[in-house]
């Protein structure tokens, strides 16, 4: 069971979802902060009593707009800790989401927070603490990036997207669901996932290498298929990417 710590500044909002936490049954208990100095000496108990204490947290459900230090500042705190409590962000602000995606947030609800959208967040952090193989090794969410889907933030896992198209300042995610638009440029993706198997193809195209079906060579052109998307590659990208999937492939 999941044991959490909630963090807002205005007493209704956390006493509303305290109150929604606890009836949760995947909630063993729900403790609440008022500030993030507040939330910073109880979340450094939990780190001294181990991840088996009686004290310990699993998870942060924060505020991002509180006085002081922001919900924001506070995680950014945590992730420079040995072991941090995972992050899910509660507001009522829909811009913050590319900073929640940067700090590996585990989800982004917006309020006002509806049961069965905080259940889904439970679950979420719950399948990542029994995931845990290794109980010393920190908890750490998989890399996601948060996307909007009719007014609601939700995080779609890096790992299910096999490319990306670049469409102006924003980009489309392609996973084999469907697509999603981002704020975010192409150019910011690249960078960010070259560790990941992300390579540029095309000014247009960013791609993994782990969903690469096919390399196609005709007359000079070159492209790939995807699934059944067949993607152009410039000749400018051509050499480097035969010679990643040659190497990919122990050729």
């Amino acid at each position: 069971m999941v044991r959490v710590l909630a963090v807002d500044d205005e007493e209704p909002a956390l006493g509303e979802l305290l109150y929604l936490l606890r009836a949760d049954p995947r909630v063993r208990s729900a403790e609440g902060a008022t500030d993030a100095t507040e939330a910073l000496r109880r979340i450094g108990r939990a780190l001294d009593a181990g991840p088996d204490g009686d004290d310990a947290i699993d998870v942060v459900f924060l505020d991002i707009h509180m006085a002081g230090l922001t919900g924001l500042d506070l995680a950014r705190l945590l992730a420079g800790f040995a072991r941090p409590p995972l992050i899910v962000f509660v507001t009522a602000h829909e811009g913050f989401a590319v900073q929640a995606f940067d700090l590996k947030a585990v989800d982004y609800v917006l309020k006002p927070v509806r049961r069965e959208r905080l259940a889904e967040a439970v679950r979420r952090v719950r399948e990542l603490v029994h995931a845990s193989a290794v109980p010393a090794a920190p908890l750490t969410a998989p890399e996601q990036i948060p996307v909007e889907l009719g007014g609601v933030t939700r995080f779609v896992a890096v790992d299910d997207i096999a490319y990306v198209e670049a469409q102006g300042d924003y980009a489309r995610l392609h996973t084999d669901d469907g697509s999603h638009l981002v704020r975010i440029p192409l150019s910011t993706l690249e960078e960010r996932w070259a560790d990941r198997g992300f390579v540029r193809i095309h000014r247009s195209h960013l791609v993994a290498l782990g969903r690469i079906d096919e390399l196609r060579l005709d007359g000079g052109a070159t492209s790939v298929r995807v699934g059944s998307t067949e993607l152009a590659v410039s000749r400018r990208h051509s050499r480097q990417l035969r010679d990643l999937l040659m190497r990919r492939a122990g050729g």
